[in-house]
């Protein structure tokens, strides 16, 4: 497996929500918060499943990030799963590890050479929604189900109701803070799978209408280990472009939106109430071989020198995102900011003056991807004023390629294919 080793091109947040104005405006502070009402949702991704140990490749494209068995995870079925699935540890704002279904955690006795167990004692007084009550062998049984080659076993303490995970020691990310970021992934959130298929779960929210890919209906659970919701129900639609959930926004079918980058910009001038998150994908150059030589090296050193990622940030996608200057954004990382992020024709040039064959690269873009075909068009431009040539294609073989990677807290995984120029989360 390559590692990623090439400067960044340029940040993108491509998640933001819409709503009608009117509908999230700020209550006085001497109102206090009311409890009622229904979320209506549309969103593009349509998940054929609802548990979060599946994924169909078909809900995401060929850049989305890969968990750890192998199935592709969109950022549609993280804020699914976090709606009606807990984990048996979360993390806070800060990136300090908080307790949710397990209340405590420690080294396991019996750690053998080669091998590290870790006991976690499984939160008393929770119940499914179904009915059932939380235990630690259906926990158990969850993380197995996701995670296949972990060995996950119930204590044999009488007065711990615990789960006890067995990994070797030289597999990656062994350390006890790795084991917690990994359980920490919607992944590992803990499942009840009932032999109708349907899985049941301990979150905010329960299961009252579902159509696969098409519409999912939740409401509130009363009893929820962790109060309850303020919102009675959510409605959401799926499968829907952008230009369909601005049509059901405008006409008061919809309440919360998805919208391109491109388009925060003018919508909050048209009044709308626009909220991004925190940079959440990378937007990357991602070569299908590693560099073959010294001059291909600088070469593509000149290309990273070359683009302009904050014009591409305030023109292209209208001020949304970030610059990206690392894998991570700073708000994950805390040290992205001290990386330099703008251009340096000077520096690119004098790299590409060090080759004297310029060879001509296609880039290739997701051709139903319209920032995507800008994107690409602008990369070239970049290119071109250092000396080099690149040609924008949607075709399948091309030598280097612009993609959208998934930035999910607290782990990143690294792409099975060659190098990248990170895109910002």
């Amino acid at each position: 497996m390559r590692l990623f080793d090439w400067r960044s091109l340029v940040a993108s947040s491509v998640y933001a929500g819409v709503v009608c104005s009117a509908m999230v405006a700020a209550a006085p502070a001497e109102t206090r918060p009311q409890y009622g009402g229904t979320l209506r949702v549309a969103m593009r991704a349509a998940p054929a499943s609802l548990d979060p140990a599946y994924s169909d490749p078909a809900e995401v494209d060929s850049a989305s990030r890969y968990s750890a068995n192998g199935t592709p995870d969109s950022f549609a079925r993280r804020s699914l799963t976090w709606l009606m699935f807990d984990t048996l540890v979360t993390f806070d704002g800060n990136g300090r590890v908080q307790p949710a279904l397990a209340t405590s955690w420690r080294a396991a006795q019996g750690n053998q050479p080669g091998n590290r167990r870790w006991q976690f004692r499984i939160r008393r007084g929770v119940k499914f929604h179904d009915g059932t009550p939380l235990s630690a062998e259906v926990a158990a049984a969850s993380l197995r189900f996701a995670n296949p080659a972990w060995n996950v076993t119930v204590s044999a303490d009488a007065d711990a109701d615990s789960v006890v995970i067995e990994r070797s020691t030289i597999e990656p990310a062994t350390s006890d803070s790795a084991l917690l970021a990994e359980l920490a992934l919607p992944r590992n959130a803990i499942v009840k799978r009932n032999g109708d298929g349907a899985p049941s779960g301990t979150g905010g929210f329960h299961v009252v209408d579902w159509k696969p890919a098409k519409i999912l209906t939740l409401a509130a659970d009363e009893n929820c280990w962790r109060g309850r919701p303020f919102l009675d129900a959510i409605e959401i639609e799926m499968g829907k472009s952008f230009r369909e959930q601005m049509t059901s926004l405008e006409l008061g079918r919809a309440d919360l939106v998805e919208i391109a980058p491109e388009q925060t910009h003018r919508l909050a001038q048209e009044g709308r109430r626009v909220t991004s998150s925190n940079p959440m994908e990378l937007l990357a150059l991602l070569f299908a071989r590693d560099a073959a030589s010294p001059d291909e090296k600088l070469l593509r050193e000149a290309l990273a020198l070359s683009i302009e990622r904050g014009s591409i940030r305030s023109v292209l996608l209208q001020g949304a995102g970030e610059p990206a200057a690392g894998l991570l954004p700073n708000w994950m990382s805390g040290y992205e900011f001290v990386f330099p992020t703008g251009a340096d024709l000077p520096r690119a040039r004098q790299a590409r003056d060090q080759v004297h064959t310029i060879p001509m690269w296609t880039l290739g873009y997701e051709g139903s991807d319209p920032i995507a075909h800008l994107l690409a068009e602008r990369v070239a431009l970049n290119a071109k004023d250092a000396g080099l040539a690149l040609q924008p294609s949607s075709a399948a073989m091309v030598d280097l390629r612009l993609v959208r990677m998934k930035a999910a807290p607290p782990k990143i995984s690294t792409h099975p294919n060659g190098r990248c120029c990170r895109r910002g989360a």
